[in-house]
């Protein structure tokens, strides 16, 4: 009975992680659906992004599903600032890793679209002003 019982936790564990991969696939899939047919497209951490008919959109996966949290539209787009996630206006260095922001500027507005990776975000701004350039 001892034995069976030192079985008890790796049952728990193993349960637990077969319900955190189902929720995972979930998310995927979701954001599969959601970012079809985008010409460009993310998924990590901070949340999605897509890029359908030159508007950006990003959203946060709350309870399940996908919650808008703003748009952009790219063909006005004049800067991208690779910022800090957390401390303010704190511009990022070359050489940061970790989560982030780009501060989209354009057309007297301005709107932050949160990433998980500062190396992503850089590929990324040079994407988005290629783009912004080619609806000029």
């Amino acid at each position: 009975m001892i034995h069976g019982l030192l079985w008890l936790p790796l049952l728990l564990v193993f349960v637990l992680l077969t319900a955190l991969g189902w929720l995972e696939r979930r998310r995927q899939q979701l954001f599969r659906d959601w970012a079809a047919g985008a010409e460009l497209a993310k998924l990590d951490a901070c949340g999605a992004a897509r890029l359908i008919d030159g508007v950006l959109s990003w959203s946060s996966f709350e309870a399940g599903k996908l919650q808008p949290q703003g748009e952009f539209v790219i063909k006005n787009l004049e800067l991208v600032e690779l910022l800090a996630l957390g401390s303010g206006e704190a511009p990022l260095t070359d050489e940061s890793q970790g989560s982030c922001r780009l501060r989209l500027v354009g057309g007297g507005i301005q709107r932050d679209l949160p990433f998980a990776d500062a190396e992503r975000a850089r590929r990324w701004i040079e994407e988005l002003m290629s783009r912004s350039r080619c609806e000029l």
